[in-house]
Formats: structure tokens, sequence, C-alpha cells
């Protein structure tokens, strides 16, 4: 019988792989985790926890400018101003103390962590090339690949020269006056919003008629509303970026559309337009990981080819997170690490079929206002189970937070909620919400949907007033859905949440 030197070997240090190596190690097993740059991955460097201390920041900002004098505060004629380095050295302490927490956190679960390249010289061997270019090779019973994604720039002359993405959105060292966000995805709208929340002039430009619109119409067509209400200027049906040109005497970017159009005078262009799997190049111009010499299965978008248990098709090689493509959020990488070592390692009977559902997952956007979402949209609900098994419920209403605002009903900034049903039993498969506390508000709803919950279940809960909340609870004419629990559906141990019943 061959020998390893570690049962279980992690290319990757992010949310997934760490989550997965700790998991692993509790069985114990011997793990090793290999990380190219920091601990943590996207999310915590460059992604979800840095973006939500600048969303924080935004939204003090939008209070400060808009709300404070509703409320009877006066500044004395003095604006507050932003220190945006005190501000992002602030931020960048964070991380940093994050990334030793998980660092700590490798030693105290027994762990082995290093830093450096990695690439595959066989099914079970990697070689690491640290800074000073050593190399070293490590052998392991089975191998995981969980080294995520990274921000990628459209073709197009002079954009990869003079543009950033969403990780060189963190390493800016003041605020831009005009700022040209291009995208139409949850990156691109966050990001937009916090920069024209901050003071910036922006500028966000989509190849077709909005953002988001792969979410509910009535979501994405009311956050539509809301960023036009609140000063960003949206460029429409610009099928792209053909082009951007730095003003040699001014320094300044013009951006030039495949419209016609042309964005004049930018101090920054952040292109958001995607992100594509860690996987033929983990970076850009190094040490690849060396797929080929594994045999595992690329798609054509260069994901890696997983089963619903993360197996890929050479035996003892898993992958998960983004870098296969499925639900690209950081919790489902974490969610789907533990079960994974769970299933491999435990020794548990339950634990031999252990995976992560990818049904109703509850997310957010980070947007101004925030979204809420969970579940499939109206669209798909009606084409899943056809128009007349679907109902659909919905509100608009101004949180009561802007009820004492001196200004007219329609310039106050709107909630939006839809509850969709499907079934003769009315269960939720979609729940969307847009506005304030969206984002603290889902994932309760979230629970409930996983659990198979019905519009009666719904109904069943106490309201809880007043919040915008409980206007998920109370929506339509309250009591009349077919009085049937859908609780009796299991959400453990990776279950689908079950279908509506149609007959």
């Amino acid at each position: 019988m061959t020998s390893y030197e570690y049962d279980l070997l992690v290319i990757g240090g992010g949310s997934g792989g760490i989550a997965c190596a700790k998991r692993s190690a509790s069985h114990g097993k011997k793990v090793l985790c290999v990380e190219r740059d920091r601990l943590g991955g996207t999310c915590v460097n460059v992604g979800c926890v840095p973006k939500k201390v600048m969303w924080s920041a935004a939204h003090i900002a939008d209070t400060l400018k808009h709300d404070m004098a509703h409320y009877g505060f006066d500044n004395g004629g003095t604006e507050a101003k932003l220190d945006f380095g005190k501000l992002k050295k602030a931020r960048d302490d964070y991380v940093k103390r994050l990334n030793g927490i998980y660092a700590n956190g490798f030693v105290n679960a027994g762990v082995t962590g290093i830093f450096g390249e990695c690439g595959f010289v066989d099914n079970h061997t990697v070689e690491v090339v640290d800074k000073d270019g050593k190399k070293t090779q490590y052998t392991a019973e089975k191998i995981l690949i969980a080294t995520g994604g990274k921000p990628v720039f459209p073709p197009g002359e002079g954009i990869e020269e003079h543009c950033i993405s969403s990780d060189g959105f963190f390493s800016m060292e003041d605020l831009p006056k005009v700022a040209v966000v291009v995208g139409a995805g949850y990156i691109a709208v966050e990001l937009a919003g916090v920069l024209n929340s901050l003071g910036s002039e922006v500028h966000l430009v989509v190849r077709k008629g909005k953002a988001l619109r792969e979410f509910d119409p009535m979501i994405s067509d009311g956050l539509d509303a809301e960023m036009i209400k609140a000063g960003v200027l949206i460029h429409r049906h610009t099928n792209g970026v053909a082009k951007v040109e730095l003003d040699a005497s001014t320094k300044k970017k013009n951006v030039m559309l495949h419209s016609g159009d042309v964005i004049y005078g930018a101090d920054i262009v952040l292109m958001a337009a995607g992100r594509e799997p860690n996987t033929t190049e983990w970076v850009a111009n190094t040490e690849s990981l060396h797929l080929e010499t594994t045999g595992v299965k690329v798609s054509p978008k260069k994901h890696v080819v997983v089963d619903e248990y993360q197996n890929t098709n050479v035996d003892n090689i898993y992958a998960l997170g983004d870098v296969c493509g499925e639900v690209e959020l950081t919790p489902m990488a974490i969610a789907a690490g533990r079960r994974l070592a769970d299933r491999l390692f435990s020794g548990k009977e339950e634990d031999k079929v252990a995976k992560v559902s990818y049904e109703y997952v509850p997310t957010v956007v980070f947007s101004h206002p925030t979204i809420g979402t969970c579940g499939i949209t109206e669209p798909k609900a009606i084409e899943l189970y056809g128009k007349d098994a679907v109902k659909v419920y919905t509100s608009k209403f101004s949180n009561l937070h802007y009820g004492i605002f001196a200004v007219e009903p329609d310039q106050k900034p709107k909630t939006l909620m839809k509850v969709i049903c499907a079934g003769l039993d009315e269960k939720v498969v979609g729940i969307h919400v847009l506005g304030m506390g969206s984002d603290e508000m889902m994932q309760g709803f979230g629970v409930a949907m996983k659990m198979g919950c019905t519009k009666a279940d719904l109904d069943s809960s106490c309201a809880i007033h007043p919040t915008a909340s409980e206007e998920l609870v109370t929506m339509g004419v309250w009591g009349t859905s077919p009085q049937v629990s859908g609780a009796k559906v299991s959400p453990l141990g990776g279950a689908a949440p079950g279908e509506p019943r149609l007959s």
C-alpha cells in the first residue's frame, strides 16, 4: 500500500479550502493547505469583508447627507468630510487581523499551512514554489482544489492597461471624483453604489437594458429606479466598452463604448464584467495548476467539473467553491468544504452521503438599497410549474424610517417585496426583497424556505411590529391560503427542499 505524507492536501486557503482543511483535521487527519497569497481568499481580502466595510461607510455618508436633518440634527452649516486614507487604513488593518486569525486557526486545528505557488505533478503529488523560488514536492492520499476565481478584463484596446478590477478597488488611495463602473452583476452595482454615496460622480455601463437581469424583474427594476434617484448615471444598451484611452495632459481616462457613446474625464474605470476560475492559470503569468497531469476534466468555461459530492472524474481529487462555478458564494464553499470532510473522514454512517444542497440559497446584494433574495424568480416559477400553478404576493411601501421625512411620498426610498408560491399548497418557492434591512431579514426566511414553508406557514408567524419584515408574514388576505404546512420537509443532510404538490 502506497504511503503519503498527508491524508488531505488543500490547494487554496480561501473560505472553502480552510473550512475543509480544519474539519478534516478535526477528524484526526493530517492536513496540508497551500495558499499563494493571504489566507481568507477573495472574501476576506478583496471581497465580502472589505466590501461590507465600504458599504457601511457609504451608509453612514447617506445618513449624514440625506437623513440627519429630517430627524432634527443640525450640523451647524459644516459638512462632514471623509478621510479616505483613514478609512482605507482601518479597513486594511482589520483584514490583516483576520489573516492572522485564520493562521492561528490552522495552528489550533492542527492544520499545516504553507505559502507558495502550487501545481500538480501527478494525481497524488504537487510541487510548491515559495517566494524565494525554492521548489518542494508534497504527496497526499486525497487532494482538494479550492483555488477560487479572479476578475477578468474583456478584450479591447487599453482596457487591461487603463482599468482596474474589483480587486483594484481595494487598492485605491483616494476617492475618485469621476468613476466609470462597467458591469451588470452584483459586484458592479455594489461598488457603483458605494462610490456614489461617498461622493463620486458614477457612470454605470451595462451591455443591455439594466443591471441584475437574472434577478426577479420587480427587484432589478426597483433597484434601477433607486439608483437613478440616487444620481448614478446609467449607460444602457452599450454592448460594453470598446476602448479606453489615457489623456496624457490630464491623466484622465476616456471610455469609448461599442454603442458609440464616449464618457470623458474618468479618474478610474472599474471593470466588473465577470470572473473566471483559477484553474489553468492560478495567477496570471506564473505557475499553473497543471491539471493536464491529472486528467481532471474542466468545462469550456474552465470550471472544474464535479458531481453533487464535489468529486472530480479522478478518484482522489475533489474541487469546491468558485472554481466549480455552481453557487459562487462564500457560505456555500464553507458548507461544501465541511460536508466533504465529513463524508471522506468522519467514519459515520450518516456522513457517507453528506453533501450540500444548492437549492434555496439565501443571498444579499449590498447595493443601495440592499437586496435580499432566496429561491426562484417569478418568470422561472411560471416556466417550471405553469402560470396557473403560481400565485404571487407583492408589496411596495416606504420604510417607517422615512415616515417623518418632509418630502413628497414618491420621493421616499421604497421597499419592494415579493413572495412567490406554487402548487395546491402554495409552497413558497421564492422570496425577494429590495429595501432597508433586507440584508438582515433574509436569513430567517431562508431557513423557513429550506424547511419547505408554505404561505400558510408565513401567515402562522406572529408579525413583529413595527418592522419591514412583518410585511412578509401579512401579505394578501391574511390567513386565507390553503391551510397546509410544509414543516415536515427536512433540510438536513443536503436534502432537496421538495417540489410543490401540483395535483
